[in-house]
Protein backbone atom coordinates (compact mmCIF):
# COMPACT_ATOMS: atom_id res chain seq x y z
CA UNK A 1 0.00 0.00 0.00
CA UNK A 2 1.40 3.23 -1.07
CA UNK A 3 0.27 6.56 1.31
CA UNK A 4 0.86 10.19 0.13
CA UNK A 5 1.86 13.28 1.74
CA UNK A 6 2.75 12.20 5.10
CA UNK A 7 0.90 8.54 5.16
CA UNK A 8 2.30 5.10 5.64
CA UNK A 9 4.10 2.53 2.97
CA UNK A 10 3.28 -0.48 2.03
CA UNK A 11 4.45 -0.97 -1.20
CA UNK A 12 3.27 -3.90 -2.47
CA UNK A 13 0.25 -5.21 -0.97
CA UNK A 14 -2.41 -1.83 -1.53
CA UNK A 15 -5.39 -1.93 1.02
CA UNK A 16 -8.03 -2.17 -1.01
CA UNK A 17 -11.42 -2.35 1.57
CA UNK A 18 -12.25 0.55 3.63
CA UNK A 19 -15.23 1.14 5.97
CA UNK A 20 -16.12 -2.54 6.47
CA UNK A 21 -16.04 -4.70 9.94
CA UNK A 22 -17.95 -7.07 11.29
CA UNK A 23 -19.42 -6.31 14.60
CA UNK A 24 -19.79 -9.41 17.51
CA UNK A 25 -23.57 -8.41 17.55
CA UNK A 26 -25.95 -5.65 16.68
CA UNK A 27 -28.51 -3.80 18.36
CA UNK A 28 -31.58 -3.34 16.19
CA UNK A 29 -32.25 -4.08 12.21
CA UNK A 30 -33.91 -1.21 11.08
CA UNK A 31 -34.75 -3.16 7.51
CA UNK A 32 -36.61 -6.23 6.53
CA UNK A 33 -36.16 -8.35 3.58
CA UNK A 34 -39.25 -6.88 2.07
CA UNK A 35 -37.83 -3.57 1.83
CA UNK A 36 -35.80 -4.62 -1.13
CA UNK A 37 -36.70 -4.41 -4.81
CA UNK A 38 -35.48 -8.42 -5.27
CA UNK A 39 -35.72 -11.30 -3.55
CA UNK A 40 -31.86 -11.30 -1.92
CA UNK A 41 -30.83 -14.18 -0.32
CA UNK A 42 -29.26 -14.21 2.89
CA UNK A 43 -28.69 -18.03 2.83
CA UNK A 44 -26.89 -18.22 -0.43
CA UNK A 45 -24.42 -15.34 0.52
CA UNK A 46 -23.60 -17.40 3.93
CA UNK A 47 -23.38 -20.35 2.01
CA UNK A 48 -20.40 -19.08 -0.24
CA UNK A 49 -18.55 -16.92 2.26
CA UNK A 50 -18.76 -20.56 4.51
CA UNK A 51 -16.91 -22.27 1.03
CA UNK A 52 -14.53 -19.40 0.30
CA UNK A 53 -13.55 -18.31 3.82
CA UNK A 54 -13.16 -21.87 4.77
CA UNK A 55 -9.38 -23.19 5.91
CA UNK A 56 -9.87 -25.98 2.91
CA UNK A 57 -9.27 -23.03 0.76
CA UNK A 58 -6.37 -22.04 2.40
CA UNK A 59 -6.85 -18.53 2.18
CA UNK A 60 -7.45 -18.32 -1.75
CA UNK A 61 -3.85 -17.29 -2.63
CA UNK A 62 -2.90 -16.99 -6.41
CA UNK A 63 -1.63 -19.98 -7.79
CA UNK A 64 -2.51 -22.36 -5.00
CA UNK A 65 -4.39 -25.15 -5.00
CA UNK A 66 -7.06 -22.93 -2.67
CA UNK A 67 -7.23 -20.63 -5.40
CA UNK A 68 -7.75 -23.48 -7.97
CA UNK A 69 -10.65 -24.68 -5.71
CA UNK A 70 -12.25 -20.95 -6.04
CA UNK A 71 -11.89 -20.56 -9.57
CA UNK A 72 -14.29 -23.70 -9.65
CA UNK A 73 -16.53 -23.06 -6.99
CA UNK A 74 -17.25 -19.50 -8.72
CA UNK A 75 -17.40 -21.32 -12.16
CA UNK A 76 -19.73 -24.03 -10.37
CA UNK A 77 -22.23 -21.03 -9.12
CA UNK A 78 -22.47 -19.43 -12.28
CA UNK A 79 -23.65 -22.93 -14.13
CA UNK A 80 -26.02 -23.31 -11.56
CA UNK A 81 -26.88 -19.64 -11.87
CA UNK A 82 -27.30 -20.16 -15.88
CA UNK A 83 -24.94 -17.63 -16.63
CA UNK A 84 -23.29 -18.23 -19.99
CA UNK A 85 -19.73 -18.56 -19.87
CA UNK A 86 -17.65 -16.17 -21.41
CA UNK A 87 -14.02 -17.00 -21.18
CA UNK A 88 -11.63 -18.79 -23.64
CA UNK A 89 -12.79 -21.58 -25.66
CA UNK A 90 -16.74 -21.69 -24.21
CA UNK A 91 -15.34 -21.76 -20.97
CA UNK A 92 -15.55 -19.84 -17.56
CA UNK A 93 -12.04 -19.16 -17.43
CA UNK A 94 -9.66 -16.03 -19.08
CA UNK A 95 -6.27 -18.52 -17.99
CA UNK A 96 -3.54 -15.51 -16.64
CA UNK A 97 0.23 -16.55 -16.97
CA UNK A 98 2.09 -15.63 -13.80
CA UNK A 99 5.54 -15.14 -12.88
CA UNK A 100 6.31 -15.63 -9.33
CA UNK A 101 9.45 -14.53 -7.33
CA UNK A 102 10.71 -15.04 -3.64
CA UNK A 103 13.75 -13.60 -2.56
CA UNK A 104 15.74 -15.40 -0.82
CA UNK A 105 18.12 -14.04 2.03
CA UNK A 106 21.30 -14.67 0.33
CA UNK A 107 21.01 -12.00 -1.78
CA UNK A 108 23.57 -9.53 -1.70
CA UNK A 109 23.23 -6.07 -1.83
CA UNK A 110 26.52 -3.85 -1.29
CA UNK A 111 26.76 -0.11 -0.93
CA UNK A 112 30.61 0.49 -1.76
CA UNK A 113 32.18 4.64 -0.70
CA UNK A 114 35.77 5.91 0.01
CA UNK A 115 37.04 2.10 -0.57
CA UNK A 116 34.58 0.26 1.79
CA UNK A 117 32.13 -1.73 1.02
CA UNK A 118 28.53 -2.18 3.24
CA UNK A 119 26.26 -5.16 2.95
CA UNK A 120 22.78 -4.53 3.64
CA UNK A 121 21.03 -7.37 5.12
CA UNK A 122 17.85 -8.65 3.59
CA UNK A 123 14.74 -8.13 5.61
CA UNK A 124 16.32 -6.04 8.26
CA UNK A 125 17.72 -3.14 6.00
CA UNK A 126 15.86 -3.49 2.40
CA UNK A 127 13.13 -5.39 0.39
CA UNK A 128 13.15 -6.45 -3.06
CA UNK A 129 9.72 -5.41 -4.70
CA UNK A 130 10.50 -5.82 -8.71
CA UNK A 131 12.92 -7.99 -10.03
CA UNK A 132 13.78 -8.39 -13.25
CA UNK A 133 16.01 -9.16 -15.91
CA UNK A 134 18.77 -6.10 -14.55
CA UNK A 135 18.47 -7.93 -10.64
CA UNK A 136 22.46 -9.35 -11.15
CA UNK A 137 24.07 -6.17 -11.06
CA UNK A 138 27.76 -7.45 -9.67
CA UNK A 139 29.96 -4.40 -10.79
CA UNK A 140 29.30 -1.44 -8.67
CA UNK A 141 27.23 1.41 -10.62
CA UNK A 142 26.80 5.55 -9.55
CA UNK A 143 23.65 6.17 -8.06
CA UNK A 144 21.65 9.46 -8.21
CA UNK A 145 19.15 11.10 -5.98
CA UNK A 146 15.81 11.41 -8.66
CA UNK A 147 13.66 13.36 -5.95
CA UNK A 148 10.11 11.82 -6.30
CA UNK A 149 11.42 9.83 -9.54
CA UNK A 150 8.10 11.24 -11.85
CA UNK A 151 8.38 12.74 -14.74
CA UNK A 152 5.09 14.40 -15.95
CA UNK A 153 4.07 16.04 -18.72
CA UNK A 154 0.47 17.12 -17.79
CA UNK A 155 1.97 18.60 -14.75
CA UNK A 156 4.73 20.53 -16.52
CA UNK A 157 7.29 18.45 -13.74
CA UNK A 158 10.31 16.41 -14.30
CA UNK A 159 12.78 15.38 -11.66
CA UNK A 160 14.97 13.84 -14.15
CA UNK A 161 15.46 17.10 -15.72
CA UNK A 162 18.74 17.74 -17.42
CA UNK A 163 20.82 14.72 -15.63
CA UNK A 164 21.66 11.25 -17.15
CA UNK A 165 20.84 8.34 -15.22
CA UNK A 166 21.38 5.57 -18.19
CA UNK A 167 23.06 2.86 -16.47
CA UNK A 168 22.53 4.02 -12.62
CA UNK A 169 20.65 3.29 -10.22
CA UNK A 170 18.29 5.76 -9.14
CA UNK A 171 17.09 6.62 -5.68
CA UNK A 172 13.36 8.46 -4.76
CA UNK A 173 11.56 9.28 -2.44
CA UNK A 174 7.87 7.78 -2.10
CA UNK A 175 4.84 9.74 -2.93
CA UNK A 176 4.97 12.84 -5.07
CA UNK A 177 4.79 16.39 -4.70
CA UNK A 178 2.70 18.20 -2.16
CA UNK A 179 0.00 20.85 -3.27
CA UNK A 180 -2.87 22.28 -2.14
CA UNK A 181 -4.15 22.65 -5.98
CA UNK A 182 -7.10 19.52 -6.69
CA UNK A 183 -5.77 20.51 -10.48
CA UNK A 184 -2.06 19.65 -9.61
CA UNK A 185 -1.15 15.70 -8.42
CA UNK A 186 -4.58 16.33 -7.66
CA UNK A 187 -3.78 18.03 -3.88
CA UNK A 188 -3.87 15.57 -1.09
CA UNK A 189 -5.37 12.71 -2.95
CA UNK A 190 -2.99 10.49 -4.82
CA UNK A 191 -2.35 9.70 -8.66
CA UNK A 192 -0.59 6.86 -10.42
CA UNK A 193 2.23 8.62 -10.27
CA UNK A 194 2.87 8.01 -6.59
CA UNK A 195 2.84 4.21 -7.62
CA UNK A 196 5.84 2.17 -7.21
CA UNK A 197 5.08 1.04 -10.65
CA UNK A 198 5.21 4.28 -12.00
CA UNK A 199 8.54 5.05 -10.82
CA UNK A 200 10.16 2.00 -11.71
CA UNK A 201 8.66 2.63 -15.46
CA UNK A 202 10.03 6.25 -15.38
CA UNK A 203 13.55 4.78 -14.23
CA UNK A 204 13.01 2.26 -16.68
CA UNK A 205 12.07 4.83 -19.62
CA UNK A 206 15.60 7.25 -18.42
CA UNK A 207 17.98 4.03 -18.94
CA UNK A 208 18.61 3.15 -14.69
CA UNK A 209 19.08 -0.12 -13.94
CA UNK A 210 17.74 -0.07 -10.78
CA UNK A 211 15.44 2.05 -8.49
CA UNK A 212 15.63 2.50 -4.87
CA UNK A 213 12.71 4.22 -3.06
CA UNK A 214 12.62 5.65 0.52
CA UNK A 215 9.66 5.49 2.62
CA UNK A 216 8.65 9.71 3.38
CA UNK A 217 6.98 8.99 6.34
CA UNK A 218 10.03 7.40 8.61
CA UNK A 219 8.94 10.24 11.10
CA UNK A 220 5.47 9.31 11.86
CA UNK A 221 4.22 7.68 14.80
CA UNK A 222 2.52 4.99 12.60
CA UNK A 223 6.10 3.76 10.82
CA UNK A 224 6.40 0.17 11.51
CA UNK A 225 8.87 -1.59 9.32
CA UNK A 226 8.21 -4.78 11.24
CA UNK A 227 4.67 -4.53 9.43
CA UNK A 228 6.20 -4.11 5.99
CA UNK A 229 8.15 -7.18 7.06
CA UNK A 230 5.02 -9.57 7.13
CA UNK A 231 4.08 -7.96 3.51
CA UNK A 232 7.20 -8.99 1.65
CA UNK A 233 6.33 -12.74 3.18
CA UNK A 234 4.24 -13.12 0.49
CA UNK A 235 5.49 -14.24 -3.04
CA UNK A 236 6.05 -11.65 -5.68
CA UNK A 237 3.92 -12.10 -8.73
CA UNK A 238 3.81 -10.19 -12.02
CA UNK A 239 1.93 -10.74 -15.51
CA UNK A 240 4.08 -13.62 -17.04
CA UNK A 241 3.94 -11.59 -20.51
CA UNK A 242 5.64 -8.15 -18.93
CA UNK A 243 8.80 -9.13 -18.60
CA UNK A 244 10.42 -6.61 -15.55
CA UNK A 245 13.76 -4.21 -16.52
CA UNK A 246 15.17 -3.08 -13.66
CA UNK A 247 15.66 -4.37 -10.03
CA UNK A 248 12.92 -2.45 -7.47
CA UNK A 249 14.60 -2.30 -3.51
CA UNK A 250 12.40 -0.54 -0.78
CA UNK A 251 14.95 0.65 1.64
CA UNK A 252 14.71 0.83 5.50
CA UNK A 253 14.76 5.07 6.61
CA UNK A 254 17.31 3.65 9.18
CA UNK A 255 19.55 2.56 6.25
CA UNK A 256 19.18 5.65 4.18
CA UNK A 257 22.35 7.36 4.95
CA UNK A 258 24.49 4.51 4.40
CA UNK A 259 23.78 6.16 0.67
CA UNK A 260 23.71 9.31 1.53
CA UNK A 261 27.53 9.28 2.87
CA UNK A 262 30.46 11.59 0.80
CA UNK A 263 26.78 14.06 0.42
CA UNK A 264 25.62 17.34 2.18
CA UNK A 265 22.36 14.95 2.99
CA UNK A 266 20.77 12.69 5.21
CA UNK A 267 16.80 11.75 5.57
CA UNK A 268 16.78 14.27 7.83
CA UNK A 269 17.49 16.55 5.39
CA UNK A 270 15.51 14.77 2.97
CA UNK A 271 12.61 15.09 4.94
CA UNK A 272 12.68 18.69 5.54
CA UNK A 273 12.97 19.08 1.57
CA UNK A 274 9.84 17.20 1.43
CA UNK A 275 7.97 18.84 3.82
CA UNK A 276 8.95 22.31 2.37
CA UNK A 277 8.17 20.74 -1.36
CA UNK A 278 11.74 21.60 -2.34
CA UNK A 279 13.03 18.40 -3.45
CA UNK A 280 15.68 18.33 -6.03
CA UNK A 281 18.15 15.83 -7.78
CA UNK A 282 21.75 15.31 -7.24
CA UNK A 283 24.23 12.81 -7.75
CA UNK A 284 25.28 10.60 -5.25
CA UNK A 285 29.12 9.34 -4.36
CA UNK A 286 28.15 6.21 -3.59
CA UNK A 287 27.87 2.95 -5.74
CA UNK A 288 25.19 0.28 -5.46
CA UNK A 289 25.82 -3.55 -6.80
CA UNK A 290 23.66 -6.44 -6.05
CA UNK A 291 23.34 -9.95 -6.73
CA UNK A 292 20.09 -11.25 -6.34
CA UNK A 293 18.71 -15.12 -5.35
CA UNK A 294 15.68 -15.82 -5.88
CA UNK A 295 13.25 -19.15 -6.31
CA UNK A 296 11.11 -18.66 -8.91
CA UNK A 297 8.46 -20.11 -11.19
CA UNK A 298 5.79 -19.88 -13.85
CA UNK A 299 2.37 -20.56 -13.59
CA UNK A 300 -1.16 -20.08 -14.85
CA UNK A 301 -4.68 -18.96 -12.76
CA UNK A 302 -7.53 -17.82 -13.86
CA UNK A 303 -10.33 -14.96 -14.07
CA UNK A 304 -13.39 -16.37 -13.89
CA UNK A 305 -15.73 -14.40 -16.72
CA UNK A 306 -19.75 -14.55 -17.40
CA UNK A 307 -21.99 -13.22 -19.42
CA UNK A 308 -25.50 -12.19 -18.71
CA UNK A 309 -27.23 -10.68 -22.25
CA UNK A 310 -30.43 -9.97 -23.28
CA UNK A 311 -32.52 -12.59 -25.62
CA UNK A 312 -34.62 -10.36 -27.31
CA UNK A 313 -32.49 -7.72 -28.12
CA UNK A 314 -28.86 -6.30 -29.73
CA UNK A 315 -26.60 -4.74 -28.03
CA UNK A 316 -23.61 -3.23 -28.28
CA UNK A 317 -22.90 -1.92 -25.08
CA UNK A 318 -21.39 -3.93 -21.76
CA UNK A 319 -21.00 -3.55 -17.98
CA UNK A 320 -18.37 -5.19 -16.30
CA UNK A 321 -19.39 -5.89 -12.43
CA UNK A 322 -16.02 -7.30 -11.39
CA UNK A 323 -14.91 -8.59 -7.97
CA UNK A 324 -11.63 -10.23 -7.02
CA UNK A 325 -11.60 -13.60 -5.75
CA UNK A 326 -7.99 -14.06 -4.06
CA UNK A 327 -6.24 -13.76 -0.99
CA UNK A 328 -3.11 -13.88 0.37
CA UNK A 329 -2.96 -17.21 0.85
CA UNK A 330 -0.83 -18.97 3.85
CA UNK A 331 1.64 -16.75 5.45
CA UNK A 332 3.14 -16.06 8.65
CA UNK A 333 1.70 -17.41 11.79
CA UNK A 334 0.33 -15.33 14.48
CA UNK A 335 -1.09 -16.83 17.30
CA UNK A 336 -0.47 -20.06 15.42
CA UNK A 337 -2.43 -19.65 12.57
CA UNK A 338 -1.07 -18.95 9.45
CA UNK A 339 -4.10 -19.18 6.60
CA UNK A 340 -5.21 -15.33 5.79
CA UNK A 341 -8.68 -16.66 4.83
CA UNK A 342 -10.29 -13.21 3.98
CA UNK A 343 -13.17 -13.35 4.72
CA UNK A 344 -13.96 -9.72 4.19
CA UNK A 345 -11.68 -9.11 1.35
CA UNK A 346 -12.94 -10.43 -0.33
CA UNK A 347 -15.08 -13.35 -0.06
CA UNK A 348 -18.35 -11.11 0.98
CA UNK A 349 -17.92 -9.51 -2.31
CA UNK A 350 -17.69 -12.59 -4.62
CA UNK A 351 -20.38 -13.83 -2.37
CA UNK A 352 -22.38 -10.94 -3.07
CA UNK A 353 -21.46 -10.76 -6.82
CA UNK A 354 -23.02 -13.90 -6.94
CA UNK A 355 -26.03 -12.83 -5.29
CA UNK A 356 -26.28 -9.75 -7.85
CA UNK A 357 -25.80 -11.75 -10.66
CA UNK A 358 -28.47 -14.31 -9.48
CA UNK A 359 -31.24 -11.75 -9.52
CA UNK A 360 -29.82 -9.54 -12.94
CA UNK A 361 -30.15 -12.84 -14.41
CA UNK A 362 -33.90 -12.71 -13.42
CA UNK A 363 -34.70 -9.90 -15.47
CA UNK A 364 -31.61 -10.01 -18.52
CA UNK A 365 -34.21 -9.42 -21.01
CA UNK A 366 -35.71 -6.30 -19.23
CA UNK A 367 -32.10 -4.72 -19.33
CA UNK A 368 -30.54 -2.70 -22.38
CA UNK A 369 -26.93 -3.61 -22.20
CA UNK A 370 -25.07 -7.14 -21.88
CA UNK A 371 -23.74 -7.64 -17.84
CA UNK A 372 -20.34 -9.13 -17.72
CA UNK A 373 -20.10 -10.73 -14.63
CA UNK A 374 -15.79 -11.04 -13.85
CA UNK A 375 -14.26 -12.20 -10.95
CA UNK A 376 -10.38 -11.31 -11.16
CA UNK A 377 -7.60 -13.18 -9.35
CA UNK A 378 -3.90 -11.42 -8.36
CA UNK A 379 -5.62 -8.36 -7.47
CA UNK A 380 -4.11 -8.43 -4.30
CA UNK A 381 -0.36 -9.25 -6.21
CA UNK A 382 -0.48 -5.86 -7.86
CA UNK A 383 -4.28 -5.79 -9.39
CA UNK A 384 -2.80 -8.48 -12.36
CA UNK A 385 -5.60 -10.24 -12.93
CA UNK A 386 -8.12 -6.79 -14.04
CA UNK A 387 -4.93 -5.74 -15.87
CA UNK A 388 -4.69 -9.06 -17.77
CA UNK A 389 -8.31 -8.48 -18.50
CA UNK A 390 -7.95 -5.29 -19.89
CA UNK A 391 -4.72 -5.80 -22.58
CA UNK A 392 -6.95 -9.20 -23.55
CA UNK A 393 -10.68 -8.33 -23.44
CA UNK A 394 -13.38 -10.70 -23.90
CA UNK A 395 -15.10 -7.76 -25.69
CA UNK A 396 -13.40 -4.28 -27.25
CA UNK A 397 -12.54 -1.91 -24.35
CA UNK A 398 -14.63 1.23 -25.99
CA UNK A 399 -17.97 -1.31 -25.83
CA UNK A 400 -18.29 -1.43 -22.13
CA UNK A 401 -19.54 1.68 -20.57
CA UNK A 402 -18.86 0.93 -17.13
CA UNK A 403 -17.15 -1.01 -14.16
CA UNK A 404 -18.45 -1.60 -11.19
CA UNK A 405 -15.94 -3.12 -8.66
CA UNK A 406 -16.77 -4.86 -5.60
CA UNK A 407 -14.12 -4.58 -2.84
CA UNK A 408 -16.02 -5.66 0.37
CA UNK A 409 -19.49 -4.79 1.53
CA UNK A 410 -21.67 -3.39 4.35
CA UNK A 411 -21.21 -5.40 7.64
CA UNK A 412 -21.65 -3.43 10.83
CA UNK A 413 -24.97 -2.50 10.09
CA UNK A 414 -27.91 -0.58 8.39
CA UNK A 415 -25.84 2.77 6.95
CA UNK A 416 -27.23 6.03 6.50
CA UNK A 417 -24.72 7.54 4.13
CA UNK A 418 -22.73 6.63 0.72
CA UNK A 419 -19.40 6.97 -0.79
CA UNK A 420 -18.70 6.61 -4.48
CA UNK A 421 -15.25 6.04 -5.12
CA UNK A 422 -14.23 7.51 -8.62
CA UNK A 423 -17.37 9.35 -9.13
CA UNK A 424 -16.23 12.65 -9.62
CA UNK A 425 -14.32 12.22 -12.46
CA UNK A 426 -17.47 11.40 -14.66
CA UNK A 427 -21.12 11.30 -15.39
CA UNK A 428 -21.52 8.52 -13.28
CA UNK A 429 -22.08 10.54 -10.49
CA UNK A 430 -26.06 11.64 -12.11
CA UNK A 431 -26.66 7.79 -11.52
CA UNK A 432 -24.88 7.85 -8.22
CA UNK A 433 -26.72 10.68 -6.88
CA UNK A 434 -30.13 9.63 -8.12
CA UNK A 435 -29.66 6.43 -7.11
CA UNK A 436 -28.84 7.55 -3.24
CA UNK A 437 -31.59 10.02 -3.65
CA UNK A 438 -34.22 6.76 -4.11
CA UNK A 439 -32.84 4.70 -1.29
CA UNK A 440 -32.69 8.04 1.07
CA UNK A 441 -29.20 7.65 1.98
CA UNK A 442 -26.79 10.83 1.79
CA UNK A 443 -23.93 11.05 -0.64
CA UNK A 444 -20.81 11.69 1.40
CA UNK A 445 -16.95 12.00 1.15
CA UNK A 446 -14.51 9.25 3.01
CA UNK A 447 -13.72 10.29 6.21
CA UNK A 448 -10.92 12.34 6.96
CA UNK A 449 -9.37 9.34 9.33
CA UNK A 450 -9.28 7.22 6.47
CA UNK A 451 -8.24 9.66 3.51
CA UNK A 452 -4.44 8.43 4.02
CA UNK A 453 -6.39 4.52 4.16
CA UNK A 454 -7.67 4.16 0.96
CA UNK A 455 -8.91 5.87 -2.41
CA UNK A 456 -10.22 5.07 -6.19
CA UNK A 457 -6.53 4.04 -6.99
CA UNK A 458 -6.26 0.80 -4.80
CA UNK A 459 -8.83 -1.78 -6.29
CA UNK A 460 -9.57 -3.10 -9.57
CA UNK A 461 -12.02 -0.35 -10.77
CA UNK A 462 -8.49 1.85 -11.41
CA UNK A 463 -7.69 -0.34 -14.23
CA UNK A 464 -10.55 -0.46 -15.87
CA UNK A 465 -10.33 3.43 -15.60
CA UNK A 466 -6.94 3.49 -16.66
CA UNK A 467 -8.21 1.81 -19.83
CA UNK A 468 -10.86 4.23 -19.96
CA UNK A 469 -13.71 2.88 -18.69
CA UNK A 470 -16.05 5.12 -16.35
CA UNK A 471 -15.18 3.19 -13.18
CA UNK A 472 -16.54 3.05 -9.90
CA UNK A 473 -15.73 1.42 -5.99
CA UNK A 474 -19.01 1.71 -3.56
CA UNK A 475 -18.59 1.77 -0.07
CA UNK A 476 -21.47 2.25 3.11
CA UNK A 477 -20.47 5.50 4.96
CA UNK A 478 -19.73 5.49 9.26
CA UNK A 479 -23.46 6.66 9.54
CA UNK A 480 -25.15 3.79 11.29
CA UNK A 481 -28.77 3.03 12.68
CA UNK A 482 -27.03 1.74 15.93
CA UNK A 483 -23.96 3.13 15.98
CA UNK A 484 -23.15 6.76 16.52
CA UNK A 485 -20.19 8.01 13.74
CA UNK A 486 -17.76 7.88 16.45
CA UNK A 487 -18.53 4.17 16.89
CA UNK A 488 -18.48 3.09 13.57
CA UNK A 489 -15.13 4.51 12.78
CA UNK A 490 -13.94 2.94 16.06
CA UNK A 491 -15.19 -0.74 15.02
CA UNK A 492 -13.70 0.31 11.34
CA UNK A 493 -10.31 1.54 12.66
CA UNK A 494 -9.87 -1.73 15.13
CA UNK A 495 -10.84 -3.69 11.89
CA UNK A 496 -7.59 -2.34 10.06
CA UNK A 497 -5.29 -2.51 13.25
CA UNK A 498 -6.53 -6.18 14.07
CA UNK A 499 -7.95 -8.27 11.39
CA UNK A 500 -7.15 -6.68 8.03
CA UNK A 501 -4.42 -8.96 5.86
CA UNK A 502 -4.34 -11.16 9.03
CA UNK A 503 -5.12 -14.79 9.61
CA UNK A 504 -8.26 -13.12 11.85
CA UNK A 505 -10.14 -11.95 9.14
CA UNK A 506 -11.71 -15.26 9.21
CA UNK A 507 -15.28 -17.42 9.47
CA UNK A 508 -15.39 -15.95 13.27
CA UNK A 509 -16.46 -12.93 12.39
CA UNK A 510 -20.10 -12.02 12.95
CA UNK A 511 -22.16 -10.76 9.54
CA UNK A 512 -25.13 -8.37 9.76
CA UNK A 513 -26.34 -9.70 6.38
CA UNK A 514 -29.05 -7.27 6.27
CA UNK A 515 -26.28 -4.00 5.95
CA UNK A 516 -24.83 -6.33 3.12
CA UNK A 517 -28.13 -6.55 1.35
CA UNK A 518 -29.05 -3.14 1.73
CA UNK A 519 -25.44 -2.32 -0.19
CA UNK A 520 -26.46 -4.92 -2.95
CA UNK A 521 -29.92 -3.55 -3.38
CA UNK A 522 -27.92 0.08 -4.12
CA UNK A 523 -25.85 -1.72 -6.60
CA UNK A 524 -28.09 -3.67 -7.77
CA UNK A 525 -30.38 -0.86 -8.41
CA UNK A 526 -27.33 1.66 -10.01
CA UNK A 527 -26.50 -1.24 -12.67
CA UNK A 528 -29.93 -1.18 -13.62
CA UNK A 529 -30.26 2.49 -13.74
CA UNK A 530 -27.27 2.47 -15.79
CA UNK A 531 -28.23 -0.25 -18.29
CA UNK A 532 -31.36 1.34 -19.15
CA UNK A 533 -30.48 4.98 -19.67
CA UNK A 534 -29.99 6.46 -23.19
CA UNK A 535 -26.86 8.32 -22.04
CA UNK A 536 -23.65 5.87 -21.27
CA UNK A 537 -21.21 7.40 -18.47
CA UNK A 538 -18.75 9.42 -19.97
CA UNK A 539 -15.46 10.73 -18.50
CA UNK A 540 -15.70 14.58 -17.56
CA UNK A 541 -13.73 17.16 -19.32
CA UNK A 542 -10.06 16.94 -17.26
CA UNK A 543 -10.34 13.54 -16.22
CA UNK A 544 -7.42 11.96 -15.84
CA UNK A 545 -8.26 9.32 -18.09
CA UNK A 546 -10.63 10.63 -20.89
CA UNK A 547 -7.70 10.16 -23.21
CA UNK A 548 -7.37 6.84 -22.71
CA UNK A 549 -11.49 6.17 -23.59
CA UNK A 550 -10.87 8.59 -26.80
CA UNK A 551 -7.78 6.06 -28.11
CA UNK A 552 -9.80 3.00 -27.27
CA UNK A 553 -12.99 4.53 -29.19
CA UNK A 554 -10.88 5.97 -31.99
CA UNK A 555 -8.70 2.49 -32.27
CA UNK A 556 -11.70 0.05 -32.10
CA UNK A 557 -10.20 -1.84 -29.49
Amino acid sequence: MHYKKNKKLFLILPFFVLLINLPTHYKFQNLQLSDFNVNFSKERIHKHINYLGHDLFEGRGTGSMGGELSSKYIALQLSRIGIKPFGYNNSYYQHVPFHGVTVSNKSELNISFNNKTELLVYEKDYFVFQAGIQTYIPVPVDMYFVGYGITSPEYDYNDYEDIDVRGKVVVCLDGEPISNDENYFASYNNTVYSFPESKIRMATAHGAIGCIIIPNNYFDDNFNWGNITNQFYFENLSLGYVPSSVVGILIHPETVDVIFQNTDYNLESIYNLYINNQLKSFPIESEFSFKGSFYTRDFVAPNVVGIIEPQNKQTEKYIILSAHYDHLGIGPKINGDSIYNGVLDNALGVAGLLELAEQLKIIENELETSIIILFTTGEESGLLGSKYYVDHPVIPLYKTITNINIDGLAYIDNFKSIIGLGVKYSSLDTFFYSTAKNKKLRVIDIPEQFLQDESFYYSDQITFALAGIPSILIVDGPDYISYSREEGIGIIQDYFKNHYHTPFDDLSQAINYLATLQHLDFIYDLVVKISNSIHEPVWKSGSPFINARLRSIAEKR
